[in-house]
This record gives C-alpha cells, sequence and structure tokens, in this order.
C-alpha cells in the first residue's frame, strides 16, 4: 500500500508540474532549465550570474544560422516527427568508425531538454524527453520550434541564443551574420563551454570547416528555412 501510495504521489507531482506546452505557440518563455542551472551555479560561486540572453523573431535570425545549425544537428529536421532513427544510427557509426562528433537527437528532442529538463541521461529523464518531444511536434509548427531552439540554447559560457551569442562574439546582429560566422555558432553546439568562436580547440575549427561544406551541399536548406510563416498565424511576441 505504501509503494502504492508513493507512487501514486509521484505521478500527481508530475501531472502537476508538467509544462504547458502548448502555449509556447504564442508566447516565449520566461527562462529555461539550462539558463535557471547556469545561474544558480553562478550565483552559488559569488558571481552576478547574468547570462548573455536576447530573443528575437525568426525573421531576425540570419538564414545561415538556420541552415548550419540544420547541418550541424538535424538535418532531417522539416520532415521528420520529433524522432530520426536513420540520424541516430549515422551518428553511431560516425563516431565508431571516425570519431566524428555529431548528436543523434533531433533539434525538437534538444528543445525539450534545453526548456525543461536536466543534461542527465537517466531512463526517467528521457522518458520525459520523448513525451514533450511528441508534445512540441503536435502543438508547434517546424518554425516555431526552430526560432524557440535558436533562442535558447547554449553557444557559450553563460551565452544563450543567436541574438545574444552574435553580439558576444561577433558585436553584430543575428540577423547580419555571415556563413562562416554561423558556422562557428553551429560548430559551438556540442561542446559550448569549450568550443566557440575565438576558441583554440583545432578540433573546433576543424568542426567549423566540415559544417561549411555540409551548408554547400544541402542547397535544398535554403528554401526550407525562409518558407513563410503558418497561414494565419498571429505575430508572437
Amino acid at each position: 500500500m505504501l509503494a502504492l501510495a508513493v507512487l501514486a504521489g509521484v505521478a500527481l507531482w508530475q501531472w502537476w508540474t508538467w509544462p504547458n506546452v502548448a502555449r509556447l505557440a504564442r508566447e516565449r518563455p520566461a527562462s529555461t532549465a539550462f539558463i535557471d542551472r547556469w545561474v544558480a551555479a553562478e550565483r552559488a560561486a559569488g558571481r552576478p550570474g547574468r547570462p548573455a540572453w536576447t530573443w528575437v523573431a525568426y525573421d531576425a535570425i540570419s538564414p545561415h544560422l538556420k541552415r548550419a545549425v540544420l547541418v550541424a544537428e538535424d538535418i532531417n529536421f522539416f520532415s521528420h516527427r520529433g524522432f530520426d532513427k536513420g540520424a541516430l544510427r549515422e551518428a553511431l557509426r560516425e563516431a565508431v568508425e571516425d570519431g566524428r562528433l555529431r548528436g543523434g537527437s533531433t533539434i525538437t528532442q534538444q528543445l525539450a531538454k534545453n526548456l525543461w529538463l536536466s543534461p542527465s541521461r537517466d531512463p526517467l529523464r528521457k522518458g520525459k524527453e520523448a513525451a514533450l518531444t511528441w508534445q512540441l511536434e503536435r502543438n508547434l509548427s517546424k518554425r516555431r520550434m526552430l526560432e524557440l531552439y535558436l533562442n535558447v540554447v547554449e553557444l557559450g559560457p553563460g551565452v544563450y541564443g543567436a541574438e545574444g551569442a552574435s553580439r558576444r562574439y561577433f558585436g553584430k546582429r543575428a540577423a547580419d551574420l555571415g556563413e562562416d560566422e554561423a558556422a562557428q555558432l553551429a560548430a559551438a553546439l556540442p561542446r559550448p563551454r569549450t568550443w566557440h568562436p575565438g576558441s583554440g580547440s583545432r578540433a573546433y575549427r576543424r568542426y567549423v570547416e566540415a559544417i561549411k561544406v555540409r551548408m554547400a551541399k544541402a542547397t535544398f536548406l535554403y528554401k526550407q528555412v525562409q518558407a513563410p510563416a503558418d497561414p494565419g498565424a498571429k505575430e508572437r511576441a
């Protein structure tokens, strides 16, 4: 009986604290789990804990950055439904054969993790990620999910989102990023604390060049990232 009561309590707590995913179709997040974690760590260390984070609309982000992120993280983003088994198998094969660094998670999965979860890989956390990914894909357009992702993803120590990173590293708006600058930001995604523009890592520089090669090949992405907003969609804050 006690075990059942505990399970019921856990289930109730999960239901009560579960994110309102559909709200993101019309509202921007006030913060994210990853930003909150960084701020808490900084303040615990006696530092101000003020992240470089500025929200911008989808059209205020360079199409070069959108393309760079897609070829680096999830080239099938516009065609899958949140999960990409083929990409996961390819990432595992590359890791085994030549050690190339590429994630197997889709942008939707990464968005769920960044917004609400932790970096841990325990089964419960992965289960939550799967459920939230499913909800994101069914409540938000692809364009909106990419907009959210590009605004919240970590791109350096305390640096979040395209605008914050563009101003921190290049002194310009996210809308004005060129192809090389976009590739530098996209290459930061696997290891943002150590791989970012200005890093002296040779592995990071090699990855930047690899992303630029992929961008040149994936010409079909030009049309996908510049597609208009959903018909009837309201202007989002």
